[in-house]
């Protein structure tokens, strides 16, 4: 079985044991796991659940692996000629990494 999420304006497909990285959110130091409300589509076993936009009822369990890993590193430019103006930024996107452990619904 398997679930079509949304999660930070993107759709991931989830099955149970899979590991994902998601954007980072603020949580409790207790927290363990994360449920994904958000379900758009459910399938795998006989004809697919598909939600106006979401299915009502299911949810998505993970447990919660690392809480922060940094992305790999982007350079931005910018470059205005003949006025001397140079400016160089850098990005790193924070992530999380989880673990799903049930598909309900």
């Amino acid at each position: 079985m398997y679930a079509i999420i949304e999660d930070g304006g993107g759709q991931i497909r989830a099955r149970v044991g899979d590991k994902l990285t998601i954007d980072l959110r603020e949580l409790g130091d207790s927290d363990t796991t994360l449920t994904f409300d958000k379900v758009l589509m459910l399938g795998g076993e006989g004809a697919p659940k598909i939600g106006t936009p979401y299915v009502k009822g299911a949810s998505v369990t993970a447990d919660i692996l690392e809480r922060e890993i940094k992305g790999e590193k982007i350079d931005i430019h910018k470059y205005k000629r003949r006025k001397g103006y140079h400016k160089k930024q850098g990005h790193r996107q924070r992530y999380m990494t989880v673990k799903v452990t049930a598909i309900n619904g």
